[in-house]
């Protein structure tokens, strides 16, 4: 063990540690998840202290040798070493400042080391002088918040570009299969079902769209706003060097707030993007119960669609197939809307000149992307592109249903037509038989009445 003290006194750390004081309190007093940051905090703060350490240097308010250490830090934090040293849980203090104050003591004292010190070594290089210099953790985590979830969002356009895809595909292949559309859970006009995945397809493109407006925002960072929005202890130059530092590193485009008040005060961005992610995760929920009716049965229900069988559906009823995957997407969108209730009420709750509830927001967006990243790809490859139609299953619906009496309202009338659908009912003839009996339209005419595009919306009623 080690000691280290600070102005609430001494605190034993493992010798072998590389976080610090102010973790280990964190450590002691929030034990919450059980579970740590996502990776990608850890990225994005290590790339912010990395931008800052080189603004710092090039503006001359930190010596170039612990510039340099903290900038290697970094870099090895960035190549994936030392992430277990970040023991703080994921909901830990406002404004995230026990684990700002984990990443100040980790490039410290790995820094430490890199210069030949030993660990705790503070009067050299110091967790708050040095690592923390012209920042706070009113400014770094805002700002590393909006870079972790752009660089979770990678992954998700990835799985989202998959579903999207394999839906179109389905939609190209199914294009000849009609079938019985449904409104009310109740027959109505034939559609086929290459254009429900088609409209799937679409449906996730105009969601994937609206989480990309929400990304664009995000873009623009609070770093160099400090502790409350005026810049107060930043040298000048060191928002702007830091940015280009910081965008050089990243690979994004980020850009300065226009109002470093606004910056610290609003989770609007962040709001805008989990809200994004809720709406995506209704129209996943619409289709995945679509695909769960028109599977059904398959006997006794619609029967409309064979699912992949990814494992047996029972363990009492032999051969049965159930849709697991679109249950499972069903229960990960559940929770993406319980997470976006909660980054709601978090950025709600901003008072005055910050925003303290971040690290929870956070938590909550980071889950959602990391579900949706690692699930879509599977629901795509697994349960999209193995559905198959059944083909005599919709021509028999297509067959019997007298719904298709609907064609016939341009030529006999909405009353009529009525007529003759109850009767359909009653005595369990087709329409065709019904109409041909009364002598209502001729043979060839119902005939181009009746005919594929005719019944598809494809060509004129005259």
């Amino acid at each position: 063990m080690r000691i280290e003290k600070d102005y609430l006194g001494k605190v034993r750390i493992p010798s072998n540690a590389y976080y610090g004081g102010f973790t280990a309190r964190a450590v002691k007093h929030y034990t919450v998840t059980g579970r740590r940051v996502h990776s990608e905090l850890i990225i994005a703060y290590a790339m912010i202290k990395r931008a800052a350490a080189q603004a710092n240097k090039e503006l001359k308010v930190i010596e170039p040798h612990k510039a340099n250490a903290i900038v290697k830090a970094c870099d090895e934090l960035l190549a994936g070493k030392l992430h277990d040293q970040f023991p703080v849980d994921a909901i830990n203090s406002g404004a995230g400042t026990a684990f700002n104050m984990n990443v100040n003591e980790v490039i410290a004292n790995r820094a430490l080391e890199i210069t030949g010190r030993r660990k705790g070594d503070y009067n050299v290089i110091n967790p708050n002088d040095h690592v923390n210099m012209s920042q706070s953790s009113n400014d770094t985590f805002p700002t590393a918040m909006h870079i972790a979830i752009l660089l979770g969002a990678g992954n998700l356009f990835k799985g989202l570009d998959k579903l999207i895809h394999a839906a179109q595909v389905k939609g190209d292949e199914f294009n000849d299969a009609v079938k019985i559309g449904r409104t009310h859970l109740m027959d109505a006009l034939p559609v086929t079902m290459g254009m429900e995945f088609a409209a799937y397809s679409y449906a996730i493109r105009k969601a994937k769209d609206r989480i990309l407006d929400a990304a664009e925002d995000l873009k623009y960072i609070a770093i160099g706003a400090t502790a409350v929005g005026t810049g107060v202890n930043a040298p000048g130059g060191y928002r702007k060097l830091t940015i280009k530092h910081l965008s050089k590193v990243s690979g994004l485009e980020l850009k300065a707030s226009a109002d470093m008040r606004y910056a610290l005060q609003s989770r609007f961005a962040v709001a805008q993007f989990s809200s994004a992610l809720r709406n995506l995760a209704l129209e996943l929920i619409r289709i995945a119960n679509d695909l769960r009716l028109m599977a059904s049965g398959p006997n006794a229900g619609l029967g409309e669609l064979i699912l992949p069988a990814v494992h047996p559906g029972s363990s009492i009823m032999p051969g049965k197939i159930n849709p697991s995957l679109a249950e499972c997407l069903n229960m990960i969108c559940f929770d993406i809307i319980g997470n976006d209730i909660s980054v709601a009420m978090a950025v709600q709750a901003g008072q005055l000149e910050l925003n303290v509830m971040l690290p929870g927001m956070l938590n909550s967006v980071l889950d959602s992307i990391k579900m949706l990243s690692g699930f879509l790809p599977v629901f795509a490859s697994s349960m999209i592109d193995g559905v198959y139609v059944n083909s005599s299953g919709l021509k028999s619906y297509l067959e019997k249903n007298p719904v298709i009496v609907t064609l016939l309202n341009p030529y006999i009338g909405y009353e009529q037509s009525s007529d003759i659908y109850r009767e359909a009912v009653k005595t369990n003839r087709s329409i065709e038989e019904l109409v041909l009996s009364k002598g209502l339209i001729s043979k060839a005419k119902l005939k181009s009445i009746f005919k594929r595009n005719r019944i598809l919306g494809k060509e004129q009623v005259f």
